[in-house]
């Protein structure tokens, strides 16, 4: 019900007659307004604030600040005589744009919140510049000793004084992100590095620009050179933040990234007399918005690329995957751009007998100065496939011992609709693990028939996982488990871990007769803004060259077959 401003008037006078006086407005707090809380008590000792949904206040250092719109909005405080309990952090985020710099002592009322996962103030109602102060950032190192989280940290300034080393730079462009990790890059624990997820974890640091913006126009870590995974940086320094689930350092210092994995400009030497490599080629795509290119524009930029790296690679005989399935013209395409490159005539292409129903389908070109096919090209009906083998056999030009190419792409890790058996089996091999299982039984039972047989290709199966181990138990020999060191035996890189799923696994017989194998890391260490797309890409990072022309890098070795 409305009240008239008479009617208010009359209860007012009413209440004075009466001898009812009016509530004296709070004063607002001063610098002579103590605190009542220490930051560890509103942090407490587990995963949330003991005192949620308090109003709280709280004395501290200011340790960082990202008040602008662009940023976290808010600053970080640090209370500069902590308390002895290791388990309660001394830092706090204050979700407020009041004017503070670094090293202001501010007294600060709020309300204490979980937002997110993060313990904050907010509202803020106060706060109070009342002098200066100095925290010195706490010394930490990964993995944290006996197995103690980061929750312990949150909110403080850190320093990392080791060497940490950039192992995903998935989310650089799109979100200021690179995850790094201590003792080099981090591997699939499938991949048999004798690494486990709970190790990897334990090792890795997410680094975050201080902004939740998407896109941001100035992409750390791009001046003077591009990040790639691999790089490294000592004295990390930053405040430690939580936020989509995980925690997150925001730099209070300029991180300098060494140049320790720099670009390799070609392949390692590989000898031999003819070269054959695999490729995944991300979807090359005649047909615009489809999987591939959205526009021609893109197209031609793809293509460049590809070509750059079809060149670098100057391989006789190159196994390719997810390119278009429409017959010729895709992988006649890519044919023609490099043979205007290479010259007329360099290269040709097998014609798949059956490429299967999916969108994508494996493909060979060869050099026809170089080798020459034997026979037909065959294939396998065999319904286990998604995207059927092309199996080829060639010989020498200038003669000399036949092999044969068994090109393959077998089913992604994917979930889908996958049920009973090739549902995720928590074995860390991921979902269709069965299948392909049954698809490389099928690929040895093919191998089993040919002359000397070489089985290249995207397996989607890392090296200790069950579908390579049927491959090798047959028989056949990984050479990049010959030839290429641990620590460079990755092709593809997921979720900030590395590892091979690409492979190129050779008879015994013709294993003996390789020469070399190499891993041609032009892809898998390279940001995704280096690619062909347009959208959201800064065009001043785009090259027509053969980094990031793909998610996997090629594989490339020599055989000597005279």
């Amino acid at each position: 019900m409305r009240r008239t401003a008479a009617a208010l008037a009359t209860v007012l006078t009413a209440g004075l007659a009466a001898g009812v006086q009016p509530a004296a407005a709070a004063e607002p707090p001063t610098c002579g307004t103590p605190a009542d809380h220490q930051i560890a008590d509103v942090q407490g000792s587990g995963d949330a604030s003991p005192l949620a949904g308090q109003t709280v206040r709280v004395e501290g250092v200011v340790t960082a600040d990202f008040q602008r719109s662009d940023q976290l909005k808010g600053f970080f405080v640090q209370d500069p005589t902590p308390d002895r309990d290791p388990r309660t952090s001394d830092g706090l985020f204050v979700y407020s744009t009041s004017e503070v710099t670094v090293g202001d002592r501010v007294l600060v009322t709020g309300k204490a919140v979980e937002y997110n996962g993060l313990t904050e103030l907010s509202p803020v109602s106060a706060v109070n510049v009342c002098g200066k102060g100095r925290v010195a950032p706490a010394r930490v190192r990964l993995p944290l000793r006996g197995g103690a989280a980061l929750e312990q940290y949150e909110g403080m300034l850190l320093r990392f004084g080791q060497r940490l080393t950039a192992t995903e730079v998935y989310q650089l462009g799109r979100y200021g992100e690179v995850t790094v990790s201590a003792g080099g890059r981090l591997f699939q624990p499938t991949d048999g590095h004798g690494s486990t997820q709970a190790r990897n974890d334990a090792r890795k640091l997410l680094i975050d620009d201080g902004s939740n913006v998407q896109n941001p126009d100035t992409i750390p870590y791009t001046d003077p050179r591009v990040l790639r995974i691999g790089d490294s940086v000592h004295g990390l320094t930053g405040v430690l933040n939580y936020g989509f689930g995980e925690y997150r350092l925001e730099p209070t210092r300029t991180a300098h990234f060494a140049n320790t994995n720099p670009q390799p400009k070609r392949p390692r030497h590989v000898g031999g007399d003819v070269r054959v490599a695999s490729f995944n080629t991300l979807n090359w795509f005649t047909t615009l918005n489809e999987r591939g290119a959205d526009t021609a524009a893109e197209q031609e930029r793809q293509l460049a690329k590809l070509t750059a790296a079809l060149k670098g690679l100057d391989a006789d005989v190159v196994g390719l995957m997810e390119v278009e399935n429409n017959g010729d013209t895709a992988v006649g395409a890519l044919v023609d751009r490099l043979n205007q490159e290479a010259g007329a005539g360099t290269y040709a292409w097998v014609r798949h007998p059956y490429p299967g129903s999916d969108a994508i389908h494996v493909a060979l070109i060869y050099k026809p100065a170089k080798v020459t096919p034997a026979g037909a090209a065959s294939s396998s009906q065999d319904p286990i496939f998604d995207r059927p083998p092309l199996v080829q056999t060639f010989r020498p030009a200038r003669g000399g011992t036949a092999f044969t190419m068994i090109v393959n792409h077998f089913k992604s890790k994917g979930c889908g609709d996958a049920t009973g058996p090739d549902e995720d089996q928590g074995d860390g091999q991921g979902c269709y693990n069965a299948r392909r299982v049954q698809q490389a039984e099928a690929i040895k039972a093919i191998a089993d028939g040919v002359e000397n047989p070489l089985v290249v290709g995207d397996l989607n199966a890392y090296t200790a996982e069950d579908p390579v181990k049927v491959l090798t138990r047959a028989g056949l020999v990984s050479q990049t488990q010959r030839f290429v060191r641990p620590g460079d035996r990755y092709s593809y890189v997921f979720d900030g871990q590395s590892g091979e799923l690409d492979h190129a696994l050779a008879g015994r017989s013709l294993s003996r007769r390789v020469t070399g194998a190499t891993i041609w890391h032009i892809n898998s260490d390279e940001p995704v803004f280096l690619d062909y797309n347009t959208e959201f890409n800064p065009p001043e990072f785009y090259r027509p060259d053969a980094f990031r022309s793909s998610d996997h890098d090629p594989v490339l070795l020599g055989l000597n077959l005279r």
